[in-house]
């Protein structure tokens, strides 16, 4: 039995899903939640793209012990530089470097020739060893790169001093097959090939990134890419919670494991779902609500009777829970924090004293708190942890089918002023977000909303998400609450309140 190690790009390349922006504490406890789960590698961010991302790569790779942290660099020496900085203190230093290979990229974006891109690469593999214990090098674009120059080329990066070897498809472009075989290749025709692990990197464009990363472990590689629940650039990064799975099932066929803590699969799914706004759909392979659900009555007769009859996999085994313990407004304290540190929330003192006045606030009224709603409390509470410079104090919004819709709101500003304003729209929505856009400073062009209920029944607490664009800066913000156009105000503030911190880092960086 092979080991195949899990490398989890979700704060990384997972981020740069469109309409994505994660704040610090949110980046902080995907990390935690990653570690938990027994990921073996964490890409934590791209340190030189900005002073905000080498700052959460650094506190990153300072908190998680129980992986190696690793942050992106290209081929050029400030970038090596960026992720050695804040990657020196990590528990087992390591950089992730690439440069593309490809005739399309050589051609059209380095504007090299090919024996310009081998020197280039051999360079930065060179300088980031000479820091970095373990160097990974990517060829961007490997899948459509003519296989003996990728075989050239990985030979040299091997001398140079590469330790993991990634080979990308880049544009989600090659088939199972083709992918194996480029693997193959690269095992017969690079004498040093035994010397480095091979890692697979597929996108997900022609919905083959599962399929592809799986063909490349049958073919040798030892290291699989990918995010969960599939996010990142375009169509999405291979699924990480169907590769494990595929492995953990038909480990008769791989012949290989993961040390992942199954049971936190989805968990960790809830988690980066709620937090990037990227909802999960209910027939999503794994962690999807309706994955171990059965319509169909032959279905059905077949599962009470054996299980395994429709079930290839046990829902309890990645995560499901159907006994929930269920709080109420006669919960204490002590219920309170036990059952948070069940679902793997560490609170300290002062958050917890925040936290349980709020949700005795809604306990009172709504019947009974979930494991669902309590996470979606604590997320809540943490979304604002980077700075409230827009605070909801009250709203009203009056709404009638035969009348004009009116929203008046009363907002606390950063010096603690009250800011009051009256506006109409179209809809209570649209009259909330008029009033809103009057009470702060800047145009703000809404890109998306949606709104989703925590739970079930006439109760549930409402969550929703905006998209926005406000300052020049694409930002999304979250919004909770029993009462949807509260939840929807929140969202709002939520967006521009980021917006704001970042630019007040930015003022005291420079």
């Amino acid at each position: 039995m092979r080991k195949i190690n899990i490398f989890d790009t979700t704060l990384r390349d997972g981020e740069q899903s469109p309409g994505v922006n994660l704040n610090f504490s949110e980046k902080i406890e995907i990390a935690k939640q990653l570690e938990r789960l027994g990921v073996d590698i964490i890409e934590a961010g791209f340190p030189a793209a900005s002073p905000g991302d080498a700052a959460s790569v650094k506190e990153i790779a300072r908190i998680v012990k129980g992986a190696s942290v690793t942050g992106l660099a290209r081929c050029v020496t400030k970038d090596i530089d960026a992720a050695w900085d804040a990657l020196k203190a990590s528990a087992e230093p390591r950089i992730h470097v690439f440069l593309a290979t490809s005739p399309i990229h050589r051609d059209y974006k380095l504007k090299l020739s090919k024996e310009e891109v081998v020197e280039q690469a051999v360079q930065c593999v060179k300088y980031a060893a000479a820091r970095f214990p373990v160097v990974q090098w990517s060829a961007e674009d490997a899948c459509r790169t003519e296989l003996d120059y990728l075989a050239e080329i990985v030979e040299k990066v091997i001398a140079a001093g590469a330790k993991i070897i990634n080979i990308p498809d880049t544009v989600g472009y090659i088939t199972p097959k083709e992918y194996g075989d480029v693997f193959r290749y690269l095992r017969e025709h690079v004498p040093s090939i035994d010397q480095v692990q091979l890692s697979t990197h597929c996108h997900d464009d022609l919905g083959m990134a599962t399929a592809n990363s799986l063909a490349g472990i049958d073919a040798g590689a030892s290291q699989v890419e990918g995010a969960f629940n599939g996010i990142g650039e375009r169509a999405g990064n291979a699924a990480l919670e169907e590769i494990i799975l595929a492995l953990y099932t038909r480990k008769d066929h791989y012949q290989a494991y993961t040390d992942i803590a199954l049971q936190e699969i989805k968990r960790s799914s809830d988690l980066i779902s709620k937090l990037t706004g990227m909802f999960v759909p209910a027939n999503k392979a794994v962690v999807g609500n309706n994955a171990y659900a059965h319509e169909s009555g032959i279905h059905q007769d077949g599962v009470l009777k054996e299980k395994t009859t429709y079930e290839i996999i046990s829902p309890e085994l990645v995560g499901f829970t159907l006994n929930n313990m269920v709080l109420g407004k006669h919960s204490g304290r002590h219920a309170f924090k036990t059952r948070l540190e069940e679902l793997g929330l560490q609170v300290g003192n002062e958050e917890m004293n925040k936290l349980f006045v709020t949700f005795k606030e809604l306990a009172d009224k709504k019947k009974e708190m979930t494991d669902e709603d309590l996470v979606a409390l604590v997320l809540e509470e943490r979304s604002a942890h980077d700075g409230t410079f827009f605070d909801l104090v009250s709203l009203q919004v009056q709404y009638g089918t035969n009348q004009v819709p009116t929203a008046t709101v009363t907002l606390s500003g950063s010096n603690n002023e009250i800011i009051q304003e009256a506006g109409t729209g179209a809809g209570s929505i649209e009259a909330l977000y008029n009033t809103l856009q009057k009470s702060i400073e800047g145009e703000v062009n809404l890109l998306d909303y949606r709104i989703q209920s925590v739970g079930a029944g006439r109760d549930a607490l409402a969550q929703v998400y905006v998209k926005m664009n406000y300052g020049g800066m694409e930002t999304s913000g979250r919004g909770l609450a029993q009462d949807v156009l509260e939840a929807s105000a929140k969202a709002y503030l939520n967006a521009i309140n980021r917006v704001i911190y970042l630019d007040s880092k930015r003022t005291v960086t420079s």
